[in-house]
């Protein structure tokens, strides 16, 4: 089980649960179809990202498998607290120890370094605090973005399955990235 103590600090971030006041940045990102262009779900419309502000604020704690964490990216650029993007970790399986890493950001904050940030946060959680043996991720081969950030952050790129599913009308391809608890263990004690 993972409560985490909020906020997650890093050195730029915070990271938190998502709150009623977020829903205007969440708009920026979901409603923005370069956004979801490598995303399972459509551009939203105003309605559908009140509902998804709604599962996001349930989502702060992981105490069971299939579960997602979604944590809220927030920075202050230009001195104004706002939220750039969103962090996720899933509990993908008790049995073998298995999570899963996501991240969104909204483009007007790319290249910034935030979701590295961000998401070795979550690796810091799902292998410290969760117990997790195997953290991976999934993106679209196009995704040179995400899947950089992926290889930054020393995961490695286990597999490239093509045209395994239909992606928004159309076969695509993935590669899966991961890590193992020892080669996160590695990494932290390398940088020391």
């Amino acid at each position: 089980m993972l409560r985490p103590d909020y906020p997650i600090r890093t050195e730029r971030l915070t990271l938190r649960p998502f709150a009623d006041g977020d829903y205007d940045d969440l708009h920026l990102m979901t409603g923005d179809p370069e956004v979801v262009r490598y995303l399972y779900w459509e551009v939203h419309t105003p309605q559908e990202t009140r509902a998804a502000l709604e599962r996001r604020k349930g989502q702060a704690a992981l105490t069971e498998e299939g579960q997602w964490l979604t944590l809220a990216m927030q920075a202050e650029p230009e001195g104004q607290p706002r939220v750039v993007g969103q962090v996720v970790l899933r509990w993908a399986s008790v049995a073998h120890r298995q999570g899963e890493l996501g991240f969104t950001l909204n483009p007007a904050f790319q290249g910034r370094g935030y979701a590295r940030e961000a998401a070795e946060a979550m690796l810091r959680l799902g292998f410290e605090d969760l117990g997790l043996h195997r953290i991976y991720a999934a993106c679209d081969t196009r995704n040179t973005a995400s899947w950089g950030l992926l290889t930054r952050l020393g995961m490695r790129r286990e597999a490239h399955f093509v045209e395994d599913e239909i992606f928004k009308g159309e076969y695509g391809d993935q590669y899966i990235y991961a890590m193992l608890d020892r080669e996160w263990r590695s990494r932290q004690t390398s940088s020391t």
